[in-house]
């Protein structure tokens, strides 16, 4: 029993420490605005200035998974969440574009660090518990991220000073991270509960670990092309709609939004979907819905049915990378502390990589052909996913 309430208990912290993350990253998005008139840049010079930010995500990565090893993943989460709310007031004020490059390359490592610590975190108490429960950490995330993007502003429009407002948002994830961390597994409960595991898939001692498996790296390239298609929507949903149909500017935001809740929605859903039906067929199921979401999207010029495309996209796109983490986390020869952050890197690397290959596509071709060619890219998810799972398990070589 008393393991039981610690699993719990572990599961909570966990869940926390998603919303933590999703806070602060998306803290940063109404930022950005102030941040381009404050420093008087152009277009070109802020998407250099963001790219900072996804590089220290990227480069703390692989780093992120040593130290886990070495110290558990609940000092690593607790210390990136104490980095990330000190770096946010600091974004909000900085006037220099050199300190301000410093500054997102910093808080890009603080969130590329905790995101693959929780990660790594909860495939070790998904492992615990013995049945699917990463969806709703995840969901958890997305509830953040909706918070995030809008606490700011709502809190300055109360009549909170901006300083006073971001500080209480910094102090808030400070809190909960802080509160929270002592039901996190410590370091030795996470390797027993890994040779726990590990003995259960192989029937006996723990194989020799090895990182470049064909499986691994297949789910690395699916998480590349999921992450492209997200993060190509944050940042050209908007432009999508009031450029190439017409939204009113105030009502541009609407098409994201809708992604957004119906995402969130579906992973608090997303256990009981998974524990019900194969996860396997989640995957290529959702894959297939959030291609079909995108191309209505595309093909439609009536915005209730845009708005509709951009929920089936949501619904579809939801449970997809969580099962990718489970399936990584589930390899039996490669330890969480070594798969999580090379799917993490390889998706963050797609995140990147999707907005600027939309931009290219867009300038020489356009905008609708873009947003096509990431419609086709899902797709293309769905069916590699359902040829390598005809062909052998995703969890083992």
């Amino acid at each position: 029993m008393e393991a039981s309430n610690k699993t719990i208990a572990a599961k909570v912290a966990t869940k926390a420490m998603f919303l933590v993350c999703g806070i602060g990253i998306s803290s940063w998005a109404p930022m950005v605005p102030y941040a381009k008139e404050r420093l008087a840049l152009n277009d070109a010079n802020l998407g250099l200035l963001l790219l900072l930010l996804g590089g220290g995500a990227i480069v703390m990565m692989p780093v992120t998974g040593i130290l886990s090893h070495k110290f558990g993943s609940r000092i690593v989460m607790l210390w990136s969440a104490i980095l990330i709310a000190i770096f946010l007031p600091l974004l909000l004020f900085i006037d220099s574009t050199f300190w301000m490059g410093t500054a997102l390359f910093g808080f890009g490592a603080a969130v590329g660090t905790i995101d693959v610590a929780m990660n790594a975190h909860a495939v070790q108490v998904q492992n615990k518990f013995g049945k699917p429960i990463m969806s709703s950490f995840h969901g958890l995330f997305s509830i953040g991220g909706l918070i995030g993007s809008l606490g700011l502003g709502f809190l300055i429009k109360l009549g909170l000073p901006a300083l006073v407002a971001i500080l209480s948002i910094s102090g808030a994830l400070i809190f909960i991270a802080t509160i929270m961390y002592k039901n996190l597994f410590t370091l030795a409960m996470e390797k027993e509960v890994m040779a726990e595991f590990t003995f259960k898939k192989t029937h006996g001692p723990p194989l020799r670990f090895s990182w470049l498996t064909g499986s691994l790296l297949f789910l690395g390239l699916m998480c590349f092309a999921v992450f492209l298609s997200e993060g190509s929507m944050l940042d050209w949903s908007a432009l999508f709609l009031r450029e190439n149909r017409g939204i009113d500017p105030k009502l541009a935001g609407i098409g994201y939004a809708a992604f957004s809740i119906a995402m969130a929605v579906m992973r608090l859903l997303g256990d009981k979907i998974i524990m019900k039906i194969d996860g396997r067929i989640v995957v290529i199921a959702g894959a297939l819905v959030a291609s079909g979401g995108l191309f209505l999207v595309v093909l439609s010029t009536w915005l209730p049915f845009i708005l509709l495309g951009f929920v089936l996209l949501g619904m579809g796109a939801a449970n997809i990378v969580p099962i990718f983490f489970s399936e990584a986390g589930r390899l039996k020869n490669v330890p969480a502390s070594v798969s999580i952050p090379v799917v993490s890197v390889m998706g963050y690397t797609g995140q990147l990589a999707g907005p600027a290959l939309l931009g290219f596509i867009a300038f020489h071709y356009s905008l609708d052909i873009a947003m096509g060619f990431t419609a086709t890219v899902l797709f293309l998810v769905g069916i590699s996913y359902a040829i390598k799972s005809a062909g052998k398990t995703i969890n083992g070589d």
